[in-house]
């Protein structure tokens, strides 16, 4: 079903899209720097709180890329359509997707813009008032961009779902321009604080959701949006949809009440760990980023080989497709590694601080090419496959019953700090992935049907 052109054509404009996130994600926080200390904690702090709802769009947009890619599978049979008929359901899936992400971010804006500022008061208690006042302006404006989000990762999904990712890789080229130029307009320009960094976001998020919409409803397509599916409440596809949605938005939910729990445990050590955490994260981002990558490209190609009703296909690909991530992920975490020490004395800090960072990043990346494959991308898989409810329950038992309290034994009481926090999320990726594996020899995998 995918030749290794389809296969390359699905993976690397996947990984450059991610890849340019990240690096404009460091320009922004370098422009936010000049803003002062005030914004850039502002920001700091809502982006966290932004990371929830991000999480939550990306998971509806998942649970309609795996029913999209389904129906695909489904109405193709090695690659060519029958009588030329379009994809009529696979259609109706992603109009549907599109309607339901609109109404819940829409959903969401409602809600914040109403109690937005007693959130971030619950949540961040008193922190001083030109930060409170840097948090609620970063909210409101970020809060407006929400169903522009919503929109754009609706048609993202539809778009990978039939292999053409090079579509939001040049979305996400300019998108991301914009949001730069922007930045430096607002920030140096017209001096305007928080809000110079916020509304060039909102700004390429409306964007990158109108064009991609635009893009969705071509008819050239084989599989395209229609009005009237989108003003249509068809409850049994939207049930389909969320029934892969709703246990990964509630699995990323807790991921990241995880994080914040972690981040107290970070917050005892000294400030030199706390530093070469925090800089080990920004590096650990982009070693993760071939994982990243391949999910989505796990869920299009085995969705596409189970709603053709081809088992032995899609356990063909898991192993190819595994295959290639352990060896892309050897590849690129060993370069950021080898990077690593040669960036550190741009950082301004103690010399102790780098060289714990160093050996922070050697444990992240060690892990992440060898274990991570088979805990996350093999995970996205199985789910595309059907086998939700197995998937997202072992994450969630290994997320809090490895990795936090492995995290507590190995940093407070074994008194390892944050190489202990290190160990427990390499442990953590470890046991999920033995499990991952051994559901997938398994097989049980290949008796769900989700359309």
């Amino acid at each position: 079903m995918f030749s290794n052109k389809d296969l390359k054509n699905l993976i690397i404009p996947l990984f450059l899209e991610q890849l340019l996130t990240i690096l404009v994600g460091l320009a922004d926080t370098f422009v936010i720097s000049f803003v002062g200390e005030a914004a850039v904690s502002g920001v700091s702090l809502v982006n966290s709180f932004n990371t929830i709802f991000i999480f939550l769009f990306t998971a509806l947009a998942s649970g309609g890329a795996v029913i999209v890619s389904q129906y695909i599978g489904r109405q193709s049979i090695g690659r060519q359509f029958i009588g030329g008929k379009k994809m009529a359901e696979a259609g109706e899936a992603a109009s549907q997707l599109l309607m339901i992400s609109t109404v819940f971010s829409a959903c969401i804006v409602i809600l914040l813009l109403l109690f937005g500022k007693s959130i971030l008061r619950l949540i961040f208690g008193r922190v001083e008032e030109d930060v409170m006042e840097a948090c609620v302006t970063y909210l409101r404006i970020s809060a407006y961009s929400y169903p522009a989000l919503a929109v754009y990762n609706a048609g993202a999904a539809l778009y990978r779902s039939i292999g053409k990712t090079s579509v939001t890789m040049y979305i996400a080229v300019v998108s991301n321009v914009i949001n730069v130029i922007g930045n430096l307009i607002g920030v140096f320009v017209l001096h305007a604080g928080v809000a110079g960094v916020a509304y060039p976001s909102l700004i390429a998020r409306m964007f990158s959701a109108a064009v991609v919409t635009i893009l969705c409803f071509r008819k050239e397509n084989d599989v395209y949006y229609t009005k009237r599916w989108i003003c249509r409440w068809n409850a049994g596809l939207l049930k389909r949809i969320l029934r892969i949605a709703v246990p990964n938005g509630v699995e990323q939910g807790i991921f990241q009440f995880v994080k914040v729990a972690l981040s107290s445990i970070v917050a005892l050590f000294g400030t030199y760990q706390i530093a070469a955490n925090g800089i080990a994260q920004s590096i650990w981002s982009l070693a993760a980023l071939v994982c990243v990558t391949m999910g989505p490209v796990f869920i299009t190609v085995i969705g596409q080989c189970m709603g053709a009703g081809d088992a032995g296909q899609a356990e063909y690909y898991f192993h190819r497709l595994l295959k290639v991530t352990v060896l892309f992920s050897v590849v690129w975490n060993t370069a950021v590694f080898a990077v690593t020490p040669v960036i550190m004395p741009f950082f301004d800090v103690a010399p102790e601080t780098g060289r714990l960072t160093v050996w922070l990043v050697l444990i992240h990346n060690a892990f992440n090419c060898i274990a991570f494959p088979f805990a996350d991308p093999l995970g996205k898989g199985l789910r595309a496959a059907g086998d939700v409810k197995f998937t997202v329950v072992w994450s969630l038992i290994t997320t809090i019953g490895v990795r936090l309290l492995a995290s507590a034994l190995f940093a407070i009481i074994f008194d390892m700090g944050v190489i202990g926090i290190a160990l427990a999320m390499s442990l953590d990726w470890c046991v999920r992935a033995v499990v991952f594996y051994i559901r997938f020899k398994g097989g049980k995998w290949k008796n769900y049907q989700l359309i």
